[in-house]
């Protein structure tokens, strides 16, 4: 009974006090509330691919709920701006509640439409406003962001069954298929100029004998999954220049992803790979940056080619999320190169070939996750399918000048299955290398430091004082234990840096000579 009793003056309580709280009694919005910021910037976007998503927070400083008859975009439906206010998406809200001290938080999104919306120049602001109520409590906060038009490639897509194109590649002579999503590049694109940005999905091909040509200044962005493929009797011609501009590097050629929001330009990873395909010819890279891909460059086959497969010169590669380049049994000529940052390997000089690196800064400060392997392979195999392994002649794989480092111990790997019918030749040339053979695990004689077919003038586990290695900025200063040790032999083959300092009087090992901070 009193259990009763109790239960029965608690209900009274609680119905009594409920109907004097006005917790749900929301008054009108009267013009005071208060933003994290009075314009959202949506940093920089290509023309009809969606930005990042951007927060703004409103707040009632006051003791009232309170309610605001309109949230809204300025440009109402027509608007490229998407907004989620409270969990739901759309361009205009009615009756949003905030209650007393608290904050409302507001998503916002866009995307430019240009077939709605013709672009007049190659980059202009485009803006809105959200606004908060109307008439004399109306308040609003500005939405800006920098659209840019470029050249959009992409693979054809099937109207009915919505399957996107497939690449037919030319493989000695034999047509192909593959799942590959992507297209040849046509006539009228083989030339890439800086009037534009071009943005790739899928993969472009380079057709059997022809030869893409990209210009000084250009720039090429990739979508997730995307890259360039260099076909059988194709060329890739990568004609950049040097910079006068070190921040706007106004000659340089940049690869990179579609997303320009500054969160992502340092991200690996995000898009697919430069492939230069068996039987590709006469390719060459000059003063460009490649940057956050899978595998920045893979390299296959022709390890005789007369002029090298790949000639690659006053170059940068950084954050591949595995190789920053990956060559298989193919010959590569490199000066003034610098990769750095990758998941497994920099440089991965695999299944034997011919290499040949002058003042390159060979390099790995990754990370992101652990990582297994150094910032230089080299090997002379490759284990197939049914666990055997093929050998294959490294006819030479020499270093001069040059800097293998990072933050890793060893830093190069020489892994050769003995093969006396094959060649095997490589040599490290008055270059600062790190290896500390701890516990005498590396033995034979391709650790033989002594031995000066192998390794001649080199400085071993001397810090080289890189200015800053977060950065990608292999610059060195003046206490560097590379500052000098250059041999002029070969500084004069190459004897301008990467930044067009001439070399020849006094030269330092990797690609920058030695500079005050």
């Amino acid at each position: 009974m009193k259990s009763t009793l109790y239960f029965i003056a608690c209900f009274a309580f609680l119905l009594l006090w409920s109907s004097c709280r006005k917790d749900f009694e929301f008054e009108p919005s009267s013009g005071q509330l208060e933003f994290s910021k009075d314009t959202v910037y949506l940093d920089t976007i290509f023309a009809n691919i969606g930005s990042s998503t951007y927060n703004l927070k409103v707040y009632n400083r006051s003791n009232e709920d309170i309610t605001i008859p309109s949230v809204s975009l300025s440009r109402g439906e027509s608007s490229g701006y998407r907004l989620n206010v409270d969990g739901a998406a759309g361009k205009a809200f009615y009756n949003v509640e905030i209650l007393a001290k608290d904050s409302l938080f507001i998503f916002v999104e866009t995307t430019y439409n240009t077939t709605t919306n013709p672009v007049t120049n190659n980059a202009f602001l485009y803006t809105d406003n959200i606004e908060f109520d109307s008439g004399i409590n109306q308040q609003s906060v500005n939405l800006v962001t920098l659209v840019k038009d470029a050249v959009f490639i992409y693979p054809n897509r099937d109207g009915a069954t919505g399957i996107v194109e497939t690449l037919t590649l030319n493989v000695n002579g034999e047509s192909i298929a593959t799942d590959i999503q992507g297209r040849e590049l046509l006539a009228d694109e083989l030339t890439f100029t800086n009037e534009k940005p071009y943005v790739i999905y899928g993969y472009a091909a380079v057709p059997n004998g022809e030869t893409l040509t990209v210009n000084p200044g250009a720039r090429v962005h990739f979508h997730a999954n995307s890259g360039l493929l260099v076909s059988e009797n194709a060329a890739l011609q990568v004609n950049g220049d040097l910079s006068t501009d070190p921040t706007l590097l106004e000659n340089e050629v940049i690869f990179e992803g579609d997303r320009l929001e500054p969160g992502f330009s340092d991200i690996p990873g995000q898009w697919g790979a430069i492939w230069l395909f068996q039987n590709s010819v006469n390719n060459s890279i000059n003063y460009a940056t490649i940057k956050n891909a899978g595998v920045a460059l893979i390299v296959d086959g022709n390890p005789d080619a007369s002029n090298n497969k790949l000639t690659i010169s006053n170059t940068k590669i950084y954050n591949s999320s595995n190789y920053g380049v990956l060559a298989r049994n193919t010959s590569i000529s490199g000066e003034n190169l610098v990769i750095n940052n990758s998941g497994q390997v920099s440089l991965a000089l695999t299944q034997g070939g011919k290499y040949n690196f002058t003042h390159s800064t060979i390099t790995n400060y990754w990370t992101n996750s652990f990582r297994q392997f150094p910032a230089l392979l080299i090997n002379n195999f490759v284990v197939d399918a049914s666990n055997t392994a093929l050998v294959y002649n490294l006819t030479e794989a020499n270093f001069n000048n040059c800097i293998v480092y990072g933050n890793d111990n060893p830093e190069f790997l020489v892994d050769e299955i003995f093969d006396a019918s094959v060649d095997f030749n490589f040599k490290f040339t008055n270059s600062l290398l790190r290896f500390e053979n701890a516990n005498n695990s590396y033995t034979g004689s391709n650790y033989d430091f002594n031995d000066a077919t192998h390794y001649e003038g080199n400085l071993f586990n001397q810090s080289p004082k890189f200015k800053n290695v977060t950065e990608n900025d292999f610059n060195i200063s003046e206490d560097s234990a590379a500052n000098g040790i250059g041999n002029s032999f070969f500084a004069n083959q190459v004897p301008l840096d990467l930044s067009g300092t001439n070399r020849t009087a006094s030269p330092d090992s990797g690609a920058y000579q030695q500079t005050t901070f």
